[in-house]
């Protein structure tokens, strides 16, 4: 009987090692104890991993519920965005056909909402959006998104280099390259090509001592306040070079200059033989990019990139109403300027971001990062930066990619090509078989990447 109760009372703390301590008569007795024992815990622990598992898959589906969520509501932004935009576009190509047919030239005049622009949160409204367009599309879903952009903007979807579904984002769709064929570059060497899808909005040579830049009748801005007051664009008696020069004077001059003077201000100057070099002017170009463009950039000649300065800035519209209403527009804009040499001397290139256009993609500088999130001081020079080797830089050839836009924007070229003693300001683009620079173009021309803008014979 002893035993019998010494069993009962040690069965509670029974484990599968005490089992063996009880006598064999009360085996049985202590056995279904410890089964019921056992029982409760495997019945515990099933219970709680049962519970677990629940929790895991609640967690899941409240994860792939907030992604539906997310995607929806971008999918919902992006639709409101592009009903927007359209409705704008055809308002603004509505306008100008009113003005063209009463043959008015559209002026300077500013106005209420151009002050209320400066109040709006611009620069953020723009990485918003950027958020938008890198949100990744269900694939069933990317061909009626983007089909319905093509259709507002008028894109040609055909040239689409993949299929629709291939763009997982309204982001990789913007950025999107051609078929190969699609765009020809003039190959004429005496031939400076659109580097961009888009309409000619100015173009001219900077003649005056300021070198302005016409933005819209009744309002310009400097070339340098575009460019940068470090820049090397050529000014008083480098504009115009006319005179052979012996290599033993270049070599004087060469010690007194830097590297930066000698390769804008002499570019032939390796030549042995005795340089005779012609009159230069400088010229430019503005090129504005709708929102259904094409967006990437080309290089419109072989050149040599030597620097990159990027400017932080606001980020205002560049369309037409903003044109004939913003003072100093694409200077007050972020922007990324190139500068460099071509064969007939300086070359730059302006690409301008605007709202909704916060990031410039410069495809021959990855790691450049626009529109970071801090405090705009204008006082703040630009960072830049000088390509290896030095004085040499980055070698393209005409038609290889530069940079790109989310959207539409703007790109201006300023540089220097052959002018004659002769040349008067009633000349601008009167043809394209002159021995100097002449503009092939006029105002309000749509033109495609790899078209000539101007051309020049020797």
């Amino acid at each position: 009987m002893n035993k019998f109760i010494t069993s009962i009372v040690r069965v509670p703390s029974l484990t599968s090692r005490s089992r063996f301590l009880v006598p064999n008569r009360n085996s049985r007795l202590v056995t279904f104890f410890t089964s019921s024992s056992n029982g409760r815990a495997d019945t515990s622990s099933s219970s709680s991993s049962s519970s677990s598992q629940q929790q895991g898959q609640g967690h899941k589906t409240t994860g792939e519920n907030s992604n539906s969520l997310w995607v929806s509501g971008a999918t919902m932004a992006t639709l409101v965005m592009l009903g927007l935009l359209h409705a704008r576009r055809l308002y603004d190509d509505n306008q100008l056909e009113v003005v063209r047919d009463k043959g008015i030239e559209i002026e300077f005049s500013p106005d209420a909402k151009a002050s209320f622009l400066r109040l709006l949160p611009l620069r953020s409204i723009s990485r918003i959006w950027g958020f938008i367009t890198n949100v990744e599309y269900p694939i069933w879903l990317r061909p009626y998104i983007f089909k319905a952009w093509a259709r507002a903007f008028h894109s040609d979807l055909e040239e689409a280099a993949l299929p629709l579904d291939h763009y997982a984002s309204l982001r990789d769709f913007f950025v999107r390259t051609l078929k190969e064929g699609s765009r020809q570059i003039d190959p004429d060497p005496h031939c400076l090509v659109s580097p961009v899808d888009g309409t000619i909005l100015r173009f001219g040579e900077l003649k005056d001592s300021g070198a302005m830049i016409e933005q819209v009748k009744g309002f310009s801005y400097s070339a340098s306040s575009l460019l940068g007051t470090s820049s090397f664009l050529p000014v008083g008696e480098e504009d115009i070079v006319g005179d052979c020069v012996e290599e033993n004077s270049i070599a004087e001059e060469t010690s007194k200059k830097s590297w930066w003077r000698i390769s804008f201000a002499s570019p032939q100057v390796r030549d042995p033989t005795p340089v005779c070099r012609r009159m230069k002017g400088i010229f430019y170009c503005v090129i504005y990019l709708k929102p259904g463009d094409y967006h990437r950039v080309h290089s419109p000649v072989d050149c040599s990139i030597l620097l990159r300065r990027h400017f932080s800035g606001r980020l205002f519209p560049v369309n037409e109403r903003a044109t004939r209403t913003i003072r100093n527009l694409y200077v007050e804009n972020e922007r990324v300027v190139l500068e460099g040499r071509w064969e007939e001397g300086f070359f730059a290139l302006a690409a301008i971001g605007a709202t909704n256009i916060g990031s410039i993609e410069l495809l021959i500088e990855p790691e450049l990062r626009t529109n970071k999130l801090k405090k705009i001081l204008h006082a703040v020079p630009p960072k830049e930066r000088e390509y290896e080797p030095q004085g040499v830089g980055l070698m393209l050839k005409k038609g290889d990619e530069i940079a790109a836009f989310n959207m539409g924007s703007t790109v201006v070229l300023i540089f220097q090509a052959p002018i004659s003693k002769s040349k008067t300001k009633g000349q601008e683009g009167d043809g394209c078989d002159s021995s100097e620079f002449n503009f092939c173009v006029q105002r309000g021309d749509r033109i495609r990447l790899g078209e000539a803008l101007g051309r020049w014979s020797v």
